[in-house]
């Protein structure tokens, strides 16, 4: 796959119980809208095609919600992409999939983290630290362990 896979931490969430119920702050919003913003104006991507997936929780939801309105596409919910999920999974989910589109993932740390490191170094414990609403951007020919690239990282405040 040419195509290249956006690893996306969610905006910045307020506490509670459930995790899983965990809302966006209204900074969290405005980091998800910014980013969002930021995405839409890039030429690089095929934004027409891409395929935008975020994890059941409800602030990974929220991120993806503001992320496809500002790119015009739906979001669709990946269950295996929550926070104790583990990288392997999600890259054994990547292998699955036979459309060759760009690819957004939503999901929290420490999956993004690992899941990171893991495609690029091939090793989960060598992951990024995400700060709320960072976007790692990987190049790779196969979405496997060790084949990836990472192209670029970008935080809310390298935009604002």
């Amino acid at each position: 796959m040419a195509e290249p896979l956006l690893i996306m931490r969610h905006g910045e969430a307020g506490p509670g119980s459930p995790d899983a119920a965990r809302e966006l702050t209204v900074r969290g919003q405005e980091e998800a809208a910014g980013m969002g913003a930021w995405l839409a104006g890039r030429t690089d991507l095929d934004l027409a095609r891409l395929r935008l997936v975020a994890s059941p929780y409800r602030r990974a939801q929220q991120t993806a919600e503001r992320v496809g309105e500002a790119l015009g596409v739906p979001a669709e919910t990946l269950p295996c992409i929550t926070p104790d999920d583990p990288p392997q999974a999600v890259v054994d989910w990547l292998l699955e999939q036979d459309d060759d589109r760009p690819l957004l993932l939503v999901s929290h740390m420490p999956l993004v983290g690992a899941l990171t490191g893991l495609l690029v170094e091939g090793r989960g414990d060598r992951g990024l630290g995400f700060p709320t609403a960072a976007v790692a951007e990987l190049d790779a020919e196969v979405r496997a362990a060790g084949c990836a690239r990472l192209a670029r990282f970008t935080s809310p405040a390298d935009i604002a």
